[in-house]
This record gives C-alpha cells, structure tokens and sequence, in this order.
C-alpha cells in the first residue's frame, strides 16, 4: 500500500535560484540552505513521485487543474536565465486516479482547459532545488483552485487515495509563499496584516494544528497578500488521519515577502487526527439545525433548487404558503453558500412574476444554474448548501452617499444602460464607499463615470 512519506511546505521566489540571483539571492541564504537541507532528505527518502501544489499557472474558480502532458518542462526564460531548463516525467496513473478520486467525491478536477504547457516558477524552483540532488521520480503538478478551504482539504484526502491505491511512495510538495507585504521597501509595500499572516502560519506548522489554516481569517489573508495558503490546505488535506511532527527549517522576509521552509514528517494513522470527520460531521448537524428552523421562503428555494437539479423539471407553486407570498410582488434575490463561501447569487431588482412565491422559484432555479461566476450546483452539493433570501423594498433615489447606510440599506447605482445592484449588510463590506466600488465594478461603471444613486431595504430570510 503506497503513502505519502513526507511532505514540506516551501517557497518559491526566483531569485534564490544562482543562475538568476547572480549574487542578488544572498539575502536569503537561510532559505537557500534549508532547500539544500530538504533536498538531501528527497535523496534519502528516494520517492516514486513527487506531487507538487502551486499557486501560479492555469488558475480557476471552481476547478482544479492537473497538468495532463507526458513530459512537464519549464525554464527560468522569464528570469534572465533561458539556460536552466527542467524535465520530469509526468505519473499519468496516478493523475487519472486522483482525478478519478476527486470526481467520487463531488470534487471538479482535471485536465481541461488551459493549454499552458511549461512549468511556472512555482513549480520550478523548488523542483530545481530537489533535483539537483535527486532525479529518480515522476511528477504531478496541480494548481490551485478558488474552492472554500474544506473542499480544498477534502481533495488533499483524494490525492492520499490515490496514492494509497496505486502503491506508490511520494512526497507531497505545497509550493507558496506567505505574506507578500511585510516591508515598505518591498514590492507589494507593508500592511500589519503581513507579519501577524506570516506569524500565525509559523505557529500553526510548529504546533502542527492545521485545522487552523481552515479558519483563517479571510481579511488578514487578504490584506497580507499571502499566497501559498490554499497550497498548503490541499497538502495538509493529504496527511488527515495520520500523526504528523514538524520542523520549520526557516523563515525570513529579506525583500519584504515571506518564505518558510518546512518539513512534515508522517506518521501512523490517528482517529483524534482525522480533522475532515470531525468537520464534515460538525457541518452536517448545522446544516440539519438549518434545516429545521428555516421559514417558508428559505424552504421554497430549496426546494426549488433540490428539485430543479435532481429532476431537470421547475415545480409548481406548493399548497400553503402564507398569504404574503401569494398576494405580494417583490424584487427578490436567492443567495446560496456552500461552507461559508458565495455558490451562487441571482434575483431581480423590481418584481417579474405574478407574486413573491413565484419570483422565488424563479431567483432560485436561476440562482443554482445560472449565474456566470459559477458552474451550475450539481446533486452532490445540495446537502451541503445553505440558502437565504432577500425580499426587497422599492428602490427610492438619493441624494448623495451621506444617505446611505452598508447595514440597512442595498444600492443600485446607474450609469445610462449600466447598473450594478449590491444587498445590504454584506460581510467584508464596511463602508459606503466599499459598497458603491463593487456596485460600480458589477456595472462596469469606470471611476470618472458620473452615475446616480438608489437605495433599497430588504427583508433577509435565512
């Protein structure tokens, strides 16, 4: 029975590499020394494959990408260094069955899209590091994804599967940086978000805690321009269920970006460990609570949606709503999240339909399949999404942004045939301003743009 033997959690700036640096790479000899250390380790431990999570290449919302070529390439062209090129062969098996393993689980992940055929620096300079000492593997090489971080763990826990199955003995790589705002002087600036994101990721690795990395507050990782952070959920995801010990073999920001080099020593398996039973258990007694204390218009748009996409068919108006469903019009938006994060967003700003039952069903038929940030909610996502819905007060013109309030009132703002609309009392949206920026940014309403202002109340139903 194959397993993971090891796995290390790295950086990845371009610098470090020799041919590239040219003697600008000595700031971080720390980090130079601690890839030598690791690379002496992947010798030792002589591995079938090396997985390899990274952040850059092929990139996309709702979709893991796995490079399919049978020969994975990349240079440092970008760099200043077209000489240094590397080659691995790709372990074709195993991707198909981690593909295989992801697509079990409800999990979108594959080969499609991007044709980008050369490794991207995330890849590569750790990879340059390792192979200096060992070339004895093949490689798979995955990208990120923009999923919530428990389906992110839950694909780590596919990878494990795979290899399980496939007998093989690999090492899983999670290619990232940490903060990228930890110096004025640095490229991306400073922000105090920066060194308290570096920080806490250091203490979660020592402690080995990396339930916590899904839980991370989602402004500080914002706010810190950190980079590896989904890398490392995959890669933690792979060791759920097995005792773990840790080494941080360094750390340091000398050109204001954070890089940790650190290694996961795997052990035997351990129930207490098993981080995604307890959560996916946890998430099913909130979902039930949900469940049973949500109100009809809640009830009405799951229904609907559950229906809609187990059957293909849109239902009729059930029997005994209230009255206010029936006899009213409203505009009204279906909001669906699936563990914490946005799955899906319709609605309509004034009423279309006969009453608010029907603008529901209508809202959230559309909600689930219809709107362009995401791909349409598929069977096996229903037991784990959450509805709410916003019935919405006549919109009323205003004056200037001294009339508006982000807790109490939505906005539409409107620029000729452009208009962008954004609910109240949205989370991470503090100020007015905020709320106005991302309704222009929907509409597509540039900055100079002159545009007018509505205001709205709604009615939420959770």
């Amino acid at each position: 029975m194959g397993k993971i033997i090891k796995a290390y959690m790295v950086p990845h700036p371009p610098i470090i590499i020799p041919e590239v640096g040219r003697g600008q790479e000595a700031p971080a000899t720390a980090t130079i020394n601690a890839y030598k250390t690791i690379a002496k380790q992947v010798k030792e431990l002589a591995p079938d494959v090396i997985i390899l999570t990274t952040p850059h290449g092929p990139v996309y919302g709702d979709y893991i990408h796995i490079y399919p070529y049978p020969v994975l390439s990349g240079d440092f062209r970008a760099f200043g260094a077209p000489g240094v090129r590397l080659s691995f062969q790709n372990d074709s098996r195993l991707l198909d069955n981690i593909v295989a393993k992801a697509q079990e689980a409800g999990i979108e992940a594959g080969t499609l899209g991007q044709t980008e055929k050369y490794l991207d620096h995330g890849a590569l300079v750790p990879l340059y590091y390792i192979s200096r000492e060992y070339q004895r593997f093949k490689l798979v090489r995955i990208s990120i994804a923009g999923f919530p971080p428990l389906e992110l763990y839950r694909f780590g826990q596919c990878i494990a599967r795979a290899v399980s199955e496939l007998n093989r003995r690999a090492i899983f790589v999670a290619s990232g940086d940490l903060s990228h705002r930890l110096k004025e002087d640095g490229p991306y600036g400073f922000d105090p978000n920066g060194p308290e994101f570096d920080r806490q990721i250091e203490d979660i690795v020592k402690s080995a805690d990396f339930e916590r990395l899904l839980n991370m507050d989602e402004r500080l990782c914002s706010r810190a321009g950190e980079c590896g952070l989904r890398s490392f959920i995959i890669m933690a995801g792979a060791l759920n269920g097995l005792d773990i010990s840790t080494t941080v073999h360094s750390h340091e920001g000398p050109f204001g970006v954070g890089y940790m080099v650190a290694e996961i020593t795997v052990g035997h398996p351990n129930p207490d460990r098993d981080i995604l039973g307890r959560l996916e258990k946890a998430n099913a007694e909130k979902i039930k609570e949900i469940r049973e204390n949500e109100d009809p218009f809640v009830a009405l748009a799951r229904l609907t949606l559950e229906t809609y996409v187990r059957t293909g068919k849109k239902i009729a108006r059930p029997e005994g709503l209230p009255e206010e469903m029936l006899e009213n019009r409203a505009g009204v938006f279906v909001s669906l999240k699936k563990h914490g994060q946005l799955r899906g967003c319709i609605g309509t700003i004034a009423p279309t339909c006969p009453c608010i039952a029907d603008e529901i069903i209508q809202n959230a038929i559309s909600a689930g399949t219809q709107d362009p940030r995401f791909s349409p909610v598929r069977e096996n996502e229903l037991d784990d999404i959450v509805y709410s819905v916003d019935v919405l007060s006549k919109p009323e013109p205003v004056k200037d942004k001294s009339e508006l309030d982000v807790i109490k009132y939505g906005v539409i703002v409107t620029a000729g045939h452009k208009r962008g609309l954004l609910l109240p009392n949205l989370e991470g949206v503090d100020t007015v301003e905020q709320q106005l920026a991302i309704a222009r940014q929907k509409a597509g309403i540039r900055d100079d743009e002159s545009y007018t202002i509505e205001r709205f109340e709604v009615v939420r139903h959770k």
